[in-house]
C-alpha cells in the first residue's frame, strides 16, 4: 500500500473505531439503574436526601432515563392545612412511575407507600404540640389512602398496574 494512502487511512480508521467504541447502544440505561432506583426509594432520610439532590440535578442522571414527572399529591391537597407534603408526594410518584416502568411495581409498592409515610413524618417532625398531632394525623391519612388506593388511576395519576 502506498505510503500516502496509508497516511490517510490510519487516522480515518482510528476515528471511526473511536466513535464506534464511544457510541455503544444508544438506548441502554446504565447497568446500575435498579440499584440507584432502590437507593433513592428507601424510608431513610439519607435516601430521601439523595433523591432530592438528584432531582435538583436531573441532567446528571439523564442516561438512566428516570421518569421525574409528578402530579404531587394527585387528587389530595399538596399542602393540607399548610403542611408541605408536595415534595414527599413527588418522591412517592418517582418511585411509582419508575418501578412501574421497570415492571417491578407490585414487589415494591408496600415499601414505596412506607417511604411516603416516613417522608411525611419527617415533615411533621418540624412541628410540636397540637400542630404536630394534626400533621401526624394528616400524614397517617395520606399513608392509608395510598396503601388502599395508590394503584388506582384516580390516586396514582396513571393507569393501574
Amino acid at each position: 500500500m502506498p505510503r500516502r494512502l496509508t497516511a490517510m487511512l490510519v487516522p480515518a480508521v482510528t476515528a471511526v473505531t473511536a466513535l464506534v467504541a464511544l457510541a455503544g447502544p444508544a438506548s441502554a440505561a446504565p447497568a446500575d439503574k435498579p440499584q440507584v432506583l432502590s437507593s433513592w426509594t428507601q424510608t431513610s432520610a439519607a435516601s430521601y436526601n439523595a433523591w432530592l439532590s438528584a432531582r435538583g440535578n436531573q441532567g446528571a442522571w439523564a442516561a438512566y432515563g428516570f421518569d421525574w414527572s409528578t402530579d404531587y399529591c394527585s387528587s389530595s391537597p399538596d399542602n393540607p392545612f399548610g403542611f408541605p407534603f408536595a415534595t414527599s408526594c413527588a418522591h412517592h410518584d418517582f418511585g411509582y412511575r419508575n418501578y412501574k416502568a421497570a415492571g417491578t411495581f407490585a414487589a415494591n409498592k408496600s415499601r414505596l407507600d412506607d417511604m411516603l409515610y416516613a417522608d411525611l413524618k419527617r415533615v411533621c417532625s418540624a412541628y410540636s404540640g397540637v400542630k404536630k398531632a394534626s400533621c401526624d394525623s394528616t400524614a397517617w391519612t395520606y399513608y392509608q389512602a395510598v396503601k388502599a388506593f395508590g394503584n388506582s388511576p384516580a390516586v396514582d395519576g396513571g393507569a393501574a398496574a
